[in-house]
């Protein structure tokens, strides 16, 4: 490993140090730090970064990253690990995924030192965090209501980025292309690669999303060299495409199908009824494919999103180590 500098601190190799950077201060004048954990080996290797909480009320993810540094999970041999639980404080403080002025930091990058207290944590993660690292993994969720099966998202252009997701091992790997702005393809741009992981819904614990999440990154991790473990490879399904079929009248909404399913074009899905029993309308898929998130919402109006199907472009097996 070279030594980095993050906040004008030097990390050098074999080092361990816990780093806070300053952001702002609450109107109450609490200054807030977003803190940043290293742990680092002596021999050179990658530089991975795990992140959770860009999005505050997306708890899956910062308890999966938090896991993994309270129970030393994952001590590298070689290479750097940058773990940073909880990104968006402000967020997490108000149980809401954006900042106070309602902007989204997964929509702010590259960021500005002088810009909103969004652009600003983006400037500070683009100069501080995506310079010194090679890999990544965010840690994300569905939405309020919104559960996504255990998942996750690259742009299949990107080579390296699609087989660092095969080793990963998630359940589904879904083509999403980079979003302006983001995290995700600011990394891109500056030549670095970043995972984005999608499980369970916000505010809302998921053991199994935890777990899946960990033992991903282990694999991913183990793959690199930077770890020992005996990770096995898992087969994951790579979906190409897919789209929400949508509600086509306002009623009580009532799946049929679950997460993970596979679902055939033409078939029952769920059923929307009125408060009084007089009114029953199916929803039928528009393709075959699989279930890769759902709302959870039982009151639906005429065009709210209600079942993600994705569609595979076939399986890959990861490789050996």
């Amino acid at each position: 490993m070279k030594e980095m500098v993050i906040n004008g601190i030097r990390v050098r190799p074999g080092q361990s140090l816990n780093i806070e950077i300053a952001i702002a201060r609450l109107p109450t004048h609490t200054l807030i730090d977003l803190p940043v954990f290293i742990r680092s080996s002596s021999k050179p290797g990658p530089t991975v970064l795990i992140s959770g909480g860009v999005h505050g009320d997306e708890i899956n993810g910062i308890v999966t990253v938090k896991r993994m540094l309270e129970e030393n999970m994952f001590e590298p041999r070689k290479g750097t690990l940058i773990f940073i639980p909880l990104v968006n404080v402000y967020g997490f403080l108000s149980n809401s995924r954006t900042f106070p002025d309602g902007r989204d930091l997964n929509r702010s990058f590259p960021g500005s030192s002088k810009g909103s207290l969004a652009s600003q944590i983006a400037y500070i993660l683009t100069h501080e965090i995506i310079s010194q690292i090679d890999f990544g993994i965010d840690f994300h969720t569905g939405g309020r209501m919104l559960s996504n099966y255990p998942q996750v998202r690259v742009d299949f252009k990107d080579k390296v980025g699609l087989k660092l997701a095969e080793i990963f091992g998630a359940h589904f790997t879904v083509n999403s292309p980079h979003i302006d702005k983001s995290f995700r393809k600011e990394a891109y741009k500056n030549k670095k690669h970043i995972l984005v992981f999608e499980g369970g819904e916000s505010m809302r614990l998921d053991e199994q999303v935890v777990r899946e999440g960990i033992v991903g990154t282990g694999r991913l991790l183990r793959h690199l060299d930077m770890i020992e473990g005996d990770f096995p490879p898992v087969r994951t399904l790579k979906i190409q495409e897919s789209g929400w079929v949508r509600a086509r009248i306002s009623g009580i909404f009532n799946a049929s199908v679950s997460l993970g399913d596979e679902v055939r074009k033409g078939q029952v899905l769920a059923k929307i009824s009125d408060p009084y029993g007089q009114v029953k309308v199916p929803v039928k898929s528009a393709s075959s494919g699989y279930v890769i998130g759902i709302n959870n919402q039982p009151v639906v109006n005429a065009g709210d999103a209600l079942i993600h199907i994705g569609r595979s472009g076939g399986s890959a097996l990861t490789d050996s180590y």
